[in-house]
């Protein structure tokens, strides 16, 4: 088959790269579409990556400004390209503003999509409206639990073209090559993570009555006030609101910490899964701290509203977003209990053979140009078919 992925951040194709490589091993034609950050050089050159990963873009997209532009751009852009790449069906992953434009441009061209982790719920922010539009112009969904697999079925999805399949990035997690802590120094110019490492990440909660800079400056003056054995370790924020502010905020943190804060536009996938692995908790509001971190044995915590309803294990606690909630979650993160607790307990988006799943799936889907869909009505055994 010929089958396009569309990529637009360091994170989803740090996800999407060990099923593109299955794919093409299986003899599929990978034609990846690369779009909004992978393009922006001020956020990280995240491009280099998939390069590195040994694909050569088919298309790139530019993709820039406020969320409704990145999405009209990335429609514009995949409107042009999927006539031209002709694929037998685009593969989507989640929820993001150029991936709604990418699913609108697919539905319209008559290019089928595979849609990767429906039926999450994230109701802090746009995410959870576009990863529902796109639920619904998708042909065959890989969710990654049954519980979202029961959400897409709510929502009048065809039984036979919901596959559970367990969560790519939990795959990743467990079977990517770590770094030493030496070697993870080296790679941040020397910067030393220490034994008591903190990873965090900030984005915006674009559903939340705080403004994006209001909430980091809550998160920085709580990480602020924890002991100075504590080293830090902060990636950018992606661009859902304009990450100027935020990122001057940061490097001034950075500055005034007197070296035992490092901020940096994005780790990649090793380094990240590395420093995950070594850090005494990860903290933030983004996803992968809900679904792939627990499979490291490392306790999150989850700030605001952002991820809000998404399911998770015993390891991820929750906070409000007053630097004084912040603090107390940090305490509680932070605790010999916690940690004990967080090496032991299961994580729900685990399972065998994540990609070898996928794969399967779509290789044994019948694509079809414009495909005719039908609404089903969910009756009581339906969950028995997923």
């Amino acid at each position: 088959m010929r089958l396009a992925i569309a990529t637009g951040t360091r994170a989803d194709w740090g996800l999407l790269q060990p099923l593109a490589s299955r794919l093409q091993d299986e003899g599929d034609e990978v034609l990846v579409v690369a779009t909004h950050q992978h393009l922006i050089s001020d956020m990280g050159n995240t491009i280099a990556e998939i390069l590195a990963d040994g694909f050569t873009p088919a298309a790139r997209i530019p993709a820039t400004g406020d969320a409704a532009s990145i999405m009209a751009l990335a429609a514009t852009g995949f409107a042009r390209e999927l006539p031209r790449l002709r694929p037998d069906a685009l593969i989507i992953l989640g929820d993001r503003c150029e991936m709604l434009g990418a699913a609108s441009a697919a539905l319209l061209t008559g290019v089928p999509i595979v849609h990767i982790a429906g039926g999450t719920i994230s109701e802090g922010a746009f995410d959870d409206s576009v990863r529902h539009a796109i639920t619904k112009m998708a042909s065959l969904h890989l969710p990654e639990t049954r519980l979202c697999a029961s959400r897409i079925l709510q929502m009048g999805e065809e039984a036979e073209n919901v596959v559970v399949t367990g969560a790519l990035g939990v795959y990743n997690t467990l079977h990517a090559p770590r770094m030493s802590r030496e070697e993870l120094a080296e790679s941040l110019d020397g910067w030393d993570p220490g034994e008591h490492l903190l990873l965090g990440t900030l984005h915006a909660a674009t559903l939340g009555k705080a403004s994006p800079l209001e909430l980091q400056e809550e998160f920085l003056a709580a990480l602020r006030q924890l002991p100075e054995q504590y080293r830090i370790l902060l990636t950018y924020p992606n661009s859902d609101t304009d990450p100027s502010p935020l990122i001057a905020s940061l490097h001034e943190f950075e500055r005034s910490m007197g070296g035992r804060v490092k901020v940096i536009p994005s780790l990649g996938r090793i380094r990240y899964i590395s420093a995950a692995a070594m850090a005494c908790g990860v903290v933030g509001n983004s996803s992968s701290a809900l679904v792939e971190v627990p499979s490291l044995g490392t306790p999150s915590l989850d700030i605001g509203i952002r991820q809000q309803g998404r399911e998770h294990g015993e390891s991820v606690i929750h906070s409000g977003v007053r630097h004084e909630e912040i603090l107390s979650g940090l305490q509680r993160l932070l605790a010999p209990e916690m940690q004990e607790l967080a090496a032991r307990c299961p994580n729900p988006y685990a399972a065998d053979d994540t990609p070898g799943k996928m794969v399967r799936a779509i290789r044994n889907h019948k694509f079809s140009p414009y495909p005719q869909k039908h609404f089903c009505r969910l009756e009581a055994d339906s969950l028995n078919k997923v």
